[in-house]
């Protein structure tokens, strides 16, 4: 739900090599941290809570991340012409603002 016949969909070598060691940032302000060894953040601001726990890459351009909480949800990442697009379990749409390096 939420892919469109335009997307491209990566497989799990493209995945890892989009997000392993990557900030990713979205148009709202809020951040997903993909760190190299496994572990996955996300803040809605920057002094904000942090949701973490560990995060696993898939084909067919799917991330899953089991919460340090105990609940668990894949998504999508998809190459949408120039951009990048995470689509959500629930099929909303959020475009990446910006890539970078991440540093703990």
């Amino acid at each position: 739900e939420g892919i469109r016949d335009s997307d491209t969909l990566l497989n799990a070598t493209e995945m890892n090599d989009l997000l392993a060691g990557q900030l990713i940032e979205f148009y709202d302000g809020s951040k997903s941290s993909y760190s190299a060894d496994g572990t996955y953040g996300y803040t809605y601001t920057d002094n904000g809570p942090v949701w973490s726990g560990q995060y696993s890459l898939f084909d067919e351009s799917r991330v899953c991340v089991d919460f340090d909480n105990g609940s668990r949800r894949c998504d999508h990442f998809v190459q949408d012409g120039a951009r990048v697009v995470l689509v959500t379990e629930d099929g909303l749409r959020f475009p990446i603002r910006n890539r970078s390096v991440y540093q703990r």
